[in-house]
């Protein structure tokens, strides 16, 4: 039980604003599913909800303090506003895509509509889950001598689909930037 909670506390921690933590637990907790010690779907489900929870709280601190945080007066206030800027810049750029390489401080900082983000962030926490969790149940089980076709299987589907999210949002870049420069281009 301990082991689900402490799972749950460092996902929801890392899509809160702490970072690397979430990613590692959700790793560990993906390999000792590979070597039989938690179930697989229970530890996707886990890191999802997580993922979704400290998203949320991570928003609603962005969207309460996120300016003052950023403004507040210090040594690295202007990298701070830095990166307030690109965060922005990315909504306005990508919209809803942005929630996919961003904090979610940032998206309550910005004002993403809530719903919307409720939304995105739930897709990019299973997608996070997926990815990092069927990756490194898909590795201990190949590194530990396991190699059932199925094993195998759930590695390619984790690097499938960090794939297809990468060319996903790529593909909105593009198509965004096309767009801007369709529109800021003089008409001949």
């Amino acid at each position: 039980m301990i082991q689900w909670v402490l799972l749950f506390l460092a996902v929801m921690a890392s899509w809160a604003g702490v970072p690397f933590i979430g990613a590692a637990a959700a790793g560990v907790a993906g390999v000792a599913a590979s070597q039989g010690r938690a179930n697989l779907a229970a530890v996707i489900i886990v890191t999802t909800v997580a993922g979704e929870v400290g998203g949320l709280i991570g928003y609603a601190i962005g969207q309460r303090w996120g300016r003052d945080l950023v403004q507040r007066p210090g040594k690295h206030q202007d990298y701070r506003m830095q990166i307030l800027a690109k965060g922005e810049s990315a909504y306005e750029r990508w919209g809803r895509i942005a929630i996919f390489f961003t904090p979610s401080i940032v998206s309550g900082t910005a004002k993403m509509p809530y719903r919307q983000f409720v939304v995105w962030n739930l897709l990019d926490a299973l997608g996070f889950a997926l990815l990092t969790v069927a990756g490194a149940y898909g590795i201990g089980r190949l590194a530990s001598g396991h190699s059932r076709s199925s094993d195998f299987a759930v590695l390619v589907m984790g690097v499938v689909l960090g794939a297809l999210i990468l060319l996903l949002v790529r593909h909105r870049r593009r198509s965004t930037l096309a767009r801007r420069s369709a529109l800021d281009s003089p008409a001949t």
